[in-house]
């Protein structure tokens, strides 16, 4: 049996129809996402067709937020012949919480960004052209009211025991 058959496919041939490297195949399959693929004698992964859903459905709940570790304990669950639907659905829940919790946090930056831009250009308007107004240091200033912003990375983020 080759990779060209209706049955199987070759790393290479999933990923293009996946729109995914074979890289991160792999990366899926050592995460316990996708089962072990058969071998051909030169030592080529070969994928049954079905695994192409599998690949779509790990895009997909990638997309909306499951993690790779999340995914992986459900497809466990899954893969012994019990349903997982309990979990996937908490997860979920769990995920539009933290997502509602996201869009209030960019919502206040661009509230923020706004004040400062304005600010910016009123810095800007009293400069000659060419002239240096320092503005990315004025956001440092002690006196500057600063939240936490969702764009600062966690590590660097002040309060929220971040």
């Amino acid at each position: 049996m080759n990779g060209k058959n209706k049955e199987n496919l070759h790393s290479g041939e999933l990923a293009k129809l996946a729109g995914i490297s074979a890289d991160t195949l792999r990366f899926y399959e050592r995460k316990g996402l996708l089962a072990p693929p058969r071998r051909t004698a030169n030592g080529y992964r070969l994928y049954p067709l079905e695994t192409l859903h599998r690949v779509r459905v790990i895009r997909s709940a990638l997309a909306v937020g499951f993690t790779v570790s999340e995914l992986g304990r459900i497809f466990k669950i899954r893969n012994r012949g019990d349903a997982p639907c309990e979990e996937v659905l908490r997860i979920a829940e769990l995920k539009l919480v933290q997502l509602e919790s996201r869009i209030q946090e960019l919502h206040q930056a661009k509230r923020d960004l706004q004040i400062c831009v304005g600010e910016w250009k009123k810095v800007l308007a009293q400069r000659q052209k060419g002239e240096k107004a320092c503005l990315l240091d004025k956001l440092g200033q002690p006196n500057r009211q600063s939240r936490s912003s969702p764009m600062i990375p966690p590590g660097l983020r002040k309060g929220k025991g971040e």
